[in-house]
């Protein structure tokens, strides 16, 4: 077996992705070691969630394999509950459920552990994302911020090895949106955990991101993988080096309006 597939935590092999018979994305490959933050970029329709839902089995790949520690998503089904969990960009939480009966729903069907330690573990999931005090509250009274967090715990309910995000600051404030960076610095830190995240904001992208892969939507296939700062200095493709050029013209522009 090849040393990098061994010891990647997920090792994406010449995948392609798609829907129908044409693939939006070709011959991905990338192996995302443990506790690394991974981040999926590129155009708009590039097909960026495609490669997410793919990774997570909400998607078969129209070629080539994805591997969680050497093992494919079916041997890891097979074993229990999947090596990961989603927030997806909406948050999707249950509008008629209470934020705790939320983060236990993955619990109570899995029949992980026993109710009370259920009713235990998803306090202790709320109280890890900063909601300690909100469990009893419903999705439609929390802020933006909040139900971002509250998805979060409830992607934590299974204690996975990785975390699936798809773009997860998406809606938020600035301000909202690097609480949000630092709270997934602080679980990779303290739980361990390897993330994937779908993202467009390059704030959150220089802040958390240890590499990124760029998919090019004209060419369908993947034109960088890197550390996104050393892929701002030194691309092969200049649309990367464009793409990850907006932040410091943004910063420019805003300077200048100040002024």
């Amino acid at each position: 077996m090849d040393r990098n597939r061994a010891k990647a935590c997920i090792a994406i092999e010449d995948v392609s992705v798609g829907y129908g018979v044409r693939p939006v994305q070709a011959g991905i490959s990338a192996h995302i070691e443990r506790r690394e933050i991974f981040a999926i970029v590129g155009d708009s329709g590039s097909g960026k969630s495609t490669l997410m839902k793919t990774m997570a089995g909400l998607l078969r790949p129209q070629s080539g394999q994805i591997l969680f520690e050497g093992n494919s998503l079916e041997a890891c089904m097979a074993r229990g509950a999947p090596p990961f969990g989603i927030l997806f960009q909406s948050g999707a939480l249950w509008t008629s459920m209470t934020v705790l009966e939320n983060v236990m729903l993955p619990m109570d069907l899995q029949g992980y552990l026993t109710p009370p330690a259920r009713l235990e573990l998803a306090r202790f999931k709320l109280e890890l994302v900063g909601l300690a005090g909100h469990e009893h509250r419903r999705p439609a009274s929390l802020s933006g911020g909040m139900r971002k967090r509250a998805a979060l715990a409830r992607a934590l309910a299974l204690d996975p090895a990785i975390l699936f995000l798809d773009e997860p600051s998406a809606g938020l404030d600035p301000l909202t949106s690097r609480r949000l960076d630092e709270l997934v610095l602080a679980l990779r830190d303290g739980l361990g955990i390897t993330v994937v995240l779908v993202t467009h904001e390059l704030e959150s992208l220089y802040s958390i991101a240890d590499r990124m892969i760029f998919l090019d939507g004209e060419e369908h296939r993947p034109t960088a993988l890197g550390p996104p700062a050393e892929l701002a200095r030194s691309a092969g493709s200049r649309k990367v080096r464009d793409f990850l050029a907006r932040r410091g013209a943004t910063r420019v522009k805003s300077a200048e309006v100040t002024a």
